[in-house]
């Protein structure tokens, strides 16, 4: 699998999620600053809540910019079964004998790809199985605590 290609489906996943952000973003700063929201009395909160919205929505953006221009530098490496895992690493992965991939990223966690057939999590080294993968070799078993239970994940191989 092309990493690099894998990393400008990323980027483009983003710039379409930013595209709608800043949409939303706008849309909700015009309904806090709009005269529909002008308080009809002195209980009347919708132009506070749309304005926490509305900043809580220029943060979401922010965050997406800064994710974009860290994919955009962000160089790709091989890795083998000697080598651990760290950024850009893709991990195959086994948790009670169902199979799923993961990408090692500096940001962005939590975002599902369907890339070339299949399905990958992106994975930041400060998630709780990022943390845990981070070191690990082909064949090594990460743990991780989840909902007062342990998770064995096998890494079945690192590309």
């Amino acid at each position: 699998m092309d990493k690099k290609k894998l990393v400008q489906a990323i980027i483009t996943q983003l710039e379409q999620d930013l595209v709608a952000l800043k949409a939303a973003a706008m849309e909700t700063y015009a309904a806090a600053t709009g005269e529909e929201s002008q308080p009809e009395n002195e209980y009347d909160t919708r132009a506070l809540e749309a304005s926490y919205l509305a900043g809580a929505q220029s943060q979401r953006v922010a965050q997406v910019e800064e994710a974009l221009m860290l994919y955009k530098l962000l160089e790709t490496r091989d890795f083998d079964a000697n080598t651990p895992i760290g950024p850009t690493a893709l991990v195959d992965l086994e948790l009670d004998d169902k199979k799923s991939l993961a990408f090692i990223t500096p940001a962005s966690g939590g975002m599902v790809l369907k890339f070339e057939g299949l399905t990958i999590q992106v994975l930041t080294p400060k998630s709780p199985l990022g943390e845990a993968l981070v070191g690990l070799k082909t064949g090594d078993v990460a743990t991780v605590d989840k909902d007062k239970r342990t998770l064995e994940y096998e890494i079945l191989n690192v590309r």
